[in-house]
């Protein structure tokens, strides 16, 4: 898939907005989502077409969900299928086609049942549909999405053990398995499922019509869908890849939805009666990633220093254009287990000073990687530059390639601009800060810590467990690689008559790009 079709949203979308893998993990069989969408106002009322304009991906499109990476394959995929689970606003993990989900008393098997639903051909979804997806996501010569996420699950020895009852035995212990079974990608569909792009099949709201790869998808509403029959008669996904020719469509009537607006557009027409702006909060991260491993950054002195360097609301104000709010070094903001009880951090250039002075590092030079990869990243490595300055910190801004930028600075340079989408904290963790995690790019390496996360996955209570979170959040805020300056909105556009869009769903979770639940007035 080449990157020119898609200007900036291959990486600075969903890709490098979940840099590596996706999700492991969360617990509780927690509630349905209904009744918590966002009306608008109004009755909800069926009938009518909606059109959605989302970037693509080009001749290479496919509607294969296992193989759904861009935003738009992703959109598409969630209005033909259903997974298992889904993540709700706070990123906990919400039953969809698991009914319930029960753990044994050591925490490496859990008994899965599912609800009664159908697929759009009318065949019940059943325990061997589950298992056949998740060994066709784990097969070791394909290159699915969710193949990462299903690691802690041996396939081979788990079973069905009756039509809707799967038993799957775990590699380890996991209090968050459910995380696995709201991964990104882990789509269900029929055992039998292979021409994806011509005759895809479903268990979700709505059901294939036609499908024009780089172009447009067309879909119906599917009425004996499981959750309720979607408001909406139809839905079409139009590939528009530049913003302002998603902005104009939007303008012109030509689409109801637009996805992905810049700031700037926002604030033009905010208010303005023409278009509703929706902002989702929380979506995406924000930060400088510090290597612990080397010098300056392996002295906590230092580290705890650029904490304090960095002005939290200029750079919200300058590299976001005010579209988000300030971080407090921890990721995961109003997500489930944060540690929201720890002091906002503000800049104290004299604090930092002096600890740069104990640190011998008074006259410190350090080079900031940084991109055109991902928005905003130029602007805040400028003005953190700026913020350094007033320290007695040099910093060298070097700009690099967009297209290896994310596999550079995985292991190479010291400090570098970084970014991330939402996902559980635990898998935040899992992925991005144990020893042997694959995108660890702070290079934060402790056995300790490794432990703590090991037992928070065997500790069955809630409760407990996220006291142990907590106790790891508190040491990243004291001493870890990841400086979280910021949360950035992800900005939408709708015409005035769309309905029922929700606001508070960060992209990637269950109520985003939920059209099954929007209506035209």
């Amino acid at each position: 898939m080449n990157d020119e079709h898609l200007p900036g949203l291959r990486r600075r979308g969903f890709l490098a907005a979940t840099t590596g893998a996706a999700a492991l993990a969360l617990t509780g069989c927690g509630g349905g989502t209904d009744d918590k969408k966002d009306s608008g106002g109004g009755t909800p009322k069926r009938g009518g077409r909606l059109r959605a304009a989302f970037a693509g991906g080009g001749a290479s499109e496919t509607l294969d969900p296992h193989l759904a990476s861009l935003f738009a394959d992703v959109a598409r995929a969630k209005a033909l299928y259903d997974k298992l689970a889904d993540y709700d606003a706070d990123l906990s993990a919400s039953p969809r086609l698991a009914a319930a989900w029960e753990p044994n008393k050591t925490l490496d098997r859990w008994r899965v049942t599912l609800r009664e639903a159908a697929f759009h051909d009318g065949r019940p979804v059943t325990a061997k549909d589950v298992l056949h997806s998740y060994r066709r996501i784990a097969d070791p010569k394909q290159a699915f999405r969710a193949k990462a996420s299903l690691e802690p699950i041996d396939l081979d020895a788990s079973r069905a053990t009756g039509e809707r009852s799967v038993e799957f035995v775990l590699k380890r212990p996991t209090a968050e398995f459910p995380n696995v079974l709201a991964a990104f990608g882990a789509y269900i569909v029929p055992e039998n499922a292979t021409d994806f792009d011509r005759r895809p099949i479903g268990s979700g709201p709505f059901r294939f019509v036609s499908f024009a790869p780089g172009r447009s998808a067309v879909f119906r509403r599917h009425e004996d869908y499981w959750d309720g029959a979607s408001y909406l008669d139809e839905l079409e996904f139009v590939v528009a890849n530049e913003e302002s020719a998603r902005v104009s469509a939007l303008l012109a009537g030509q689409v109801e939805y637009a996805h992905e607006l810049n700031p700037t557009t926002a604030r033009a027409h905010e208010g303005r009666g023409q278009i509703e702006i929706v902002r989702l909060r929380n979506s995406a991260m924000q930060a400088f990633c510090m290597k612990t491993d080397r010098p300056p950054f392996d002295d906590r002195r230092v580290r705890e220093a650029f904490f304090l360097i960095a002005d939290r609301k200029e750079l919200v104000d300058g590299a976001l254009s005010g579209a988000g709010e300030a971080g407090n070094d921890l990721f995961g903001k109003g997500y489930e287990y944060y540690a929201d009880g720890l002091p906002q951090r503000e800049q104290d250039l004299d604090r930092a000073r002096a600890l740069l002075k104990k640190a011998g590092a008074e006259k410190l030079k350090v080079t900031l990687d940084t991109s055109a990869v991902a928005a905003g990243f130029a602007e805040a490595a400028g003005i953190f530059r700026d913020q350094a300055a007033k320290a007695g910190v040099t910093i060298d801004v070097k700009t690099g390639s967009k297209d290896s930028y994310w596999s550079d600075i995985l292991d190479g340079g010291t400090l570098c601009c970084y970014r991330s989408g939402a996902m559980p904290i635990e898998a935040h963790i899992s992925q991005r800060l144990l020893t042997d995690s694959t995108t660890n790019a702070t290079h934060w390496r402790h056995k300790d810590f490794d432990a703590l996360y090991q037992q928070a996955q065997s500790t069955r209570d809630k409760t407990e467990r996220a006291a142990v979170y907590e106790r790891m959040q508190r040491r990243l805020y004291t001493e870890g690689g990841f400086l979280v300056w910021g949360f950035a909105d992800w900005i939408l556009g709708t015409a005035r008559g769309v309905r029922g869009v929700e606001t508070k769903a960060p992209a990637n979770t269950l109520d985003w790009a939920r059209f099954d639940k929007v209506w035209l007035a």
